[in-house]
């Protein structure tokens, strides 16, 4: 059902359309500028997670993604993609997304949770292993550029979209990346500027600084013009990013970005979805105007699998 019209002008609750939920905050990879760091290792039990996901339906929801930290270190992978199959089979939301670093996950989860997930978008922000190494994208000795091929190839054994997701700093602002992404031809590549988020990776009680990393807004207009030509590019720079994203955190409270801090709602699971959305600092209108609403179903997708 489409959502109700808002009467009240600014007082009606926007509608969550498009949630990402942070479900973790523990990460295996300890990327410079996170800005979405290790503050408690809180998890929801699955079946609180799935009651809060009912009532976004409920709410007006269609995408859910999954971020974190990293999803798939969650009970092996196993806590996301049963909520991935719940989402699709239950609640039968149009799109079910996924944004991982890619390390932990395997073959078995494609085939066991594969078709319910409709994209899946791996963070990549450097073909450069070394510069990799400098941001701090991967962990022990594995190849994260090399990960991300057999990544894209199982999305197309078992028909997921795949998207690529990279963060443009100070490290790799200057790299020419159009071979690269379109060998790995993804359907949507997020191409992010850098962002301060006091509290997370910038001032006194940060887990990470992220000023060394962080690039003006010419570097990253330099970054997209080199890139003009790479049809999937979506650019979002500081100011799309921080109002327009609808952030639930690992307790399913909403973040407010606007202030450069992230100012957490009470929780859905207490005060209910639209109570919590108020707070959430979210513009609809600039959700729109970024392309934040795509075609994100795979089942609408021509995708040459």
């Amino acid at each position: 059902p489409s959502p109700a019209v808002p009467q009240e002008g600014d007082d009606a609750a926007p509608t969550p359309t498009s949630v990402n939920y942070h479900f973790t905050r523990q990460c295996n990879y300890k990327c410079g500028f996170c800005f979405h760091t290790a503050k408690t290792s809180f998890v929801l039990p699955l079946e609180e997670a799935k009651r809060g996901l009912a009532m976004l339906k409920e709410g007006g929801m269609e995408k859910i993604n999954f971020s974190g930290g990293e999803p798939f270190l969650q009970d092996r992978g196993e806590f996301v993609g049963k909520l991935v199959q719940f989402c699709k089979q239950e609640l039968e939301l149009p799109s079910v997304s996924i944004v991982s670093n890619g390390s932990l996950i395997r073959r078995q989860w494609f085939e066991k949770y594969g078709e319910y997930l409709d994209i899946l978008a791996i963070s990549c922000d450097s073909f450069d292993e070394d510069v990799n190494v400098l941001i701090g994208r991967r962990q022990g000795k594995k190849n994260h550029v090399e990960n991300l091929h057999k990544l894209r190839q199982w999305c197309r054994e078992y028909a997921v979209a795949f998207k690529i997701n990279s963060v443009i700093n100070r490290f790799n602002v200057e790299e020419d990346m159009n071979e690269q992404i379109k060998a790995l031809n993804p359907v949507r590549w997020k191409v992010f500027q850098c962002l301060l988020i006091e509290g997370e990776n910038s001032g006194e009680d940060a887990l990470r600084e992220a000023e060394k990393f962080v690039i003006s807004d010419e570097d990253f207009d330099r970054f997209l013009d080199r890139h003009k030509n790479v049809s999937c590019l979506v650019p979002e720079s500081n100011q799309k990013m921080r109002d327009s994203y609808l952030i639930l955190d690992e307790y399913m409270r909403f973040l407010n970005c606007r202030n450069g801090r992230k100012e957490p709602s009470k929780s859905i699971l207490d005060v209910g979805v639209e109570a919590a959305i108020k707070f959430s600092g979210f513009d609809e209108k600039m959700f729109l105007k970024r392309g934040g609403k795509y075609v994100w179903s795979k089942a609408d997708m021509k995708l040459d699998w």
